[in-house]
């Protein structure tokens, strides 16, 4: 046994000889005894490190993991996240009982020797000798506890925690020199509290304040003796003696660290005997955290508000380091969500689509002049269940959404705001035909389209007929005037306005530079056209939307967090003018049922081609929303359809995303001042003779109106010419390809 291995190795007496060794050299460092370096005894033999002198002796403690909480706007808790569930807690507030079992069963000469316990160390020694390797290291709790750092520090690394646990003389080499340095800075209450804090406890919980309250629903400083012995003698092995999963083993565990409390004369006989008699007295809160436990439908925002601080240099250069400081937790989380307007968000979907319904719905609010997004949901939950889904319908595919869905007839107003801006009067006129060619050639960013497929569009119905103005082709939509007018502008002018407005396929690919842009066939998100329209009520300045209002970090200070940028991206005289044509779409337009009472109100509505989707954006001057309802997957056309328990032969963007915008803004606004619009006097047309049609509803039709029963004509939302090149079986729906 005591021969020199073929391998190069030590046998088991050699290894605890060794052992002894390092224990010995650092117990007379600990004494101050002046002895030749480490080496010169050894150490660094097969098994162990580099000379103990040659140690690094500062030992870097990483900040340890705990709870973040995400707020919103007035305080309200929306979720707690945490990538280990810890709330660090001085030692004052953990019950004593709690203090002398863990010191009872894993270290009882604690406050009687230094970093090491050469006693222990002997009588490892001998255990390890008679056994074959090293199954006993006589661990100090100070040496435990630097063992935890190493832990703590490897994180998700597999290789690095292994390391950090291996049973190996060089570990135990690492944690005597960095357990004389503990000793010294921190003092034993020092190195108690916070071996407390850092200690996994099983089922998730880290730290004894979290375990005390996984356990029991209590805090730490009101364990009583059984429930302190429980806990203590869970950190040997978590799982062996999980009271959850096998309740006999706990008990008897349990009982192991009484009568060790009662040997060591923490408690007397007579209180060991009742607290072995007592039951368990389990009171399990189950693991709660993450966006899947948010309030009032907030899942969704708060999914948003983690990507946000994931992408954002301001929270770390690098997106390691801002994972690692999200990880780290400990985070207060004030964010923009106004509760009222969330409450409303949800009472307004759940009024309108069923969570089960063969469509969804999702809504943004958005407040112009700040980018503040106040409300957002959808009507299918945040979850892993039937129905459910993790995929944020409100928002771009690179913060958690899907490819988009396209906007039909809402991005006319902003092919208008590029002509106005062009100098273009607000009374021009276009012959307007029921039907027509794509104009060709037709301006774009990179040279000209050109219509070489003599593809078509048409508007609602034939009656749809003009000459007709600016004011009466928004109010019905009328798809053949906007294509006119971009026509005429180009649409370069469209694109350009449109990236200043905040506006981007949510996909991230560049615009398509065909005419067919007018009626709305790049896909985009609901965020992203309430940011959007905020720009008219904000009379020209976009704002870049933002959920995070302040963060204080884990100690206390203040983070800096991203602001907002306005941008004046239009003239005031183009934003009124826009304002007065979309008030007069929820007046006597296809927005009717969108209007709200008592307090100035515009919009836009739009329905793309084959009713894959169904929008409403409008706004007040003080908030800006937008309602898109449709399938995820863009399968289902909507037509003959139910929705929220109503059966609909044709769905339309004034029908059913409209009194979901109404709902939604209504509640949020309530109680709110109500302001005006600067209008602009829009003349009416002097056109005697022209044959209006029989309503004044617009139609959607190819991509572009919002009543027009779908069809397959180019250059719509549903089937673009061939300036957008998609494949035949995907049209932008939330989930891409």
């Amino acid at each position: 046994m005591g021969n020199k291995r073929s391998g190069g190795g030590l046998s088991p007496a050699q290894q605890a000889a060794k052992f002894l060794g390092v224990s010995v050299v650092a117990g007379a460092v600990l004494a101050g005894i002046a002895l030749p370096a480490a080496g010169a005894l050894g150490l660094a033999a097969k098994g162990s490190v580099e000379g103990f002198d040659e140690l690094p002796a500062n030992l870097k403690t990483p900040p340890l993991s705990q709870r973040s909480t995400i707020l919103d706007a007035e305080g309200g808790k929306i979720a707690t996240v945490y990538y280990r569930d810890r709330t660090i807690v001085p030692l004052k507030d953990i019950s004593p009982y709690m203090q002398k079992a863990i010191v009872a069963i894993e270290d009882s000469r604690f406050y009687e020797h230094g970093a090491i316990d050469l006693k222990g160390i002997l009588r490892a020694v001998n255990e390890n000798a008679q056994s074959g390797g090293v199954s006993q290291g006589a661990s100090t709790l100070t040496q435990q506890y630097v063992k935890n750092v190493f832990v703590e520090e490897a994180g998700d690394d597999a290789d690095k925690v292994a390391e950090a646990t291996q049973q190996t003389i060089g570990r135990k080499v690492r944690e005597l020199k960095f357990a004389i340095q503990i000793e010294e800075e921190l003092g034993k209450k020092g190195i108690l509290e916070n071996y407390l804090n850092i200690t996994f406890f099983g089922q998730q919980a880290y730290g004894i304040e979290a375990a005390a309250q996984r356990y029991f629903s209590k805090p730490a400083k009101d364990l009583n003796i059984q429930e302190s012995a429980l806990l203590a003698g869970l950190v040997q092995s978590p799982s062996r003696y999980d009271p959850v999963n096998d309740e006999q083993e706990a008990v008897k565990r349990r009982n192991t660290v009484i009568q060790r409390m009662a040997a060591v004369r923490d408690i007397t006989p007579q209180e060991a005997a009742e607290a072995k008699k007592a039951p368990l007295g389990l009171k399990i809160s189950r693991p709660s955290s993450g966006c899947i436990t948010a309030v009032k439908g907030a899942g969704f925002f708060c999914d948003y508000v983690r990507r946000a601080f994931l992408s954002d240099p301001v929270f770390g250069k690098t997106a390691e380091e801002r994972q690692k400081t999200w990880e780290r937790g400990g985070l207060t989380i004030r964010t923009t969500l106004d509760p009222k307007a969330q409450e409303s968000v949800q009472a307004a979907i759940e009024n309108g689509v069923n969570k089960d319904d063969e469509v969804a719905t999702a809504v943004a609010l958005v407040e112009p002049g700040t980018g503040k997004i106040t409300g957002m949901g959808q009507s299918r939950p945040y979850g892993y269940g039937k129905n459910e889904t993790e995929m944020n319908l409100s928002v771009n595919a690179s913060m958690g959404g899907g490819a988009g869905y396209q906007p039909g007839s809402t991005f006319k107003p902003i092919v208008a705001a590029a002509a106005l801006e062009r100098g273009m009067p607000v009374t021009k006129m276009y012959s307007s035909p029921y039907e027509m060619p794509y104009p060709s050639p037709v301006a774009t960013c990179s040279g000209n389209y050109v219509n070489t497929s003599s593809e078509e569009l048409a508007n609602e119905n034939e009656k749809e007929v003009g000459p007709y103005s600016m004011k009466e082709a928004t109010a019905l939509s009328v798809n053949t005037y906007f294509v006119q007018m971009i026509s005429e502008i180009g649409t370069c002018p469209v694109i350009e306005l449109s990236k200043k407005m905040g506006i981007e396929r949510s996909d991230g690919n560049e615009f398509g530079q065909g005419p067919s842009i007018a009626l709305g066939t790049q896909e985009v998100s609901p965020l992203t056209m309430a940011s959007a329209y905020a720009t008219f009520a904000t009379r020209g300045t976009y704002c870049s939307p933002i959920a995070i209002a302040s963060i204080t970090g884990p100690d206390k200070k203040s983070m800096p967090v991203p602001k907002s940028t306005c941008t004046k991206v239009m003239s005031e005289k183009t934003a009124d003018t826009v304002n007065t044509l979309l008030r007069g779409v929820v007046e006597d337009g296809t927005g009717r049922q969108a209007g709200l009472q008592g307090r100035a109100s515009a919009g836009k509505t739009g329905t793309t081609d084959f009713r894959y989707a169904a929008w409403f954006a409008g706004y007040t001057p003080n908030l800006s929303g937008a309602v898109w309802v449709g399938d995820p997957q863009h399968k289902r056309q909507m037509t003959n359809i139910t929705i929220g328990g109503v059966p609909y032969d044709k769905v339309f963007g004034g029908e059913v995303p409209g009194p979901i915008w109404k709902t939604a803004m209504a509640g949020a606004l309530e109680g709110k001042e109500a302001p005006d619009f600067n209008l602009v006097d829009i003349p009416e047309p002097n056109k005697p003779g022209k044959n209006k049609p029989n309503r004044p509803g617009g139609g959607n039709g190819n991509g572009g109106g919002d009543n027009k029963p779908g069809g397959n004509r180019p250059g719509g939302g549903g089937n673009p010419p061939p300036d957008i090149q998609l494949p035949g079986d995907w049209f932008g729906g939330g989930q891409g390809r």
